[in-house]
């Protein structure tokens, strides 16, 4: 798949899921379903999290031609922003015009950068390209776990 290709995939799975996202309600939202498990709420912060991660990413490695990037510490990110208190609307929201704003990026990058390399926090190095579709995979993988298993996504198990 190319850039158009997994611009047009993040588009369609925000524009599907939107509307089941602001389904649920603010308090089931806040829920944790056991100790040591995020709630919807702190999902939905770590994928805006994700989406402001990623975008500089893809800005930075594609007018650069290849970039180092500082690894991720999801926890420590997602306890720092707490988003359990913020309203559900606000991060459904902010997640939905993030990453439709994403997918235009996306979508502008050349095809000269699809072998940008990439390297996050010292793991083998990986293409621009490989990073946008992973990008919209690991979004689908966690947007299954806060509606249930509607989007296919080769990433890691199953929601």
């Amino acid at each position: 798949m190319d850039f158009l290709g997994i611009a047009a995939e993040l588009s369609q799975a925000v524009l599907a899921c939107e509307p089941l996202l602001r389904q649920v309600r603010n308090a089931d939202a806040t829920f944790r379903p056991a100790p040591g498990k995020w709630s919807k709420k702190e999902i939905l912060g770590h994928l805006i999290d994700s989406a402001a991660n990623n975008h500089q990413r893809f800005v930075r490695a594609a007018a650069q031609g290849s970039l180092d990037f500082p690894g991720y510490e999801q926890e420590k990110m997602v306890t720092a922003q707490n988003p359990n208190v913020a309203s559900w609307e606000l991060l459904v929201e902010l997640w939905s015009a993030y990453n439709r704003y994403l997918a235009y990026i996306v979508g502008q990058l050349p095809e000269s950068c699809e072998q940008a390399q990439c390297v996050i926090a010292e793991r083998p190095a990986v293409t621009l390209l490989w990073m946008a579709n992973d990008y919209v995979e690991h979004m689908k993988h966690h947007l299954n776990q806060i509606v249930g298993n509607r989007f296919p996504t080769a990433y890691g198990a199953k929601a």
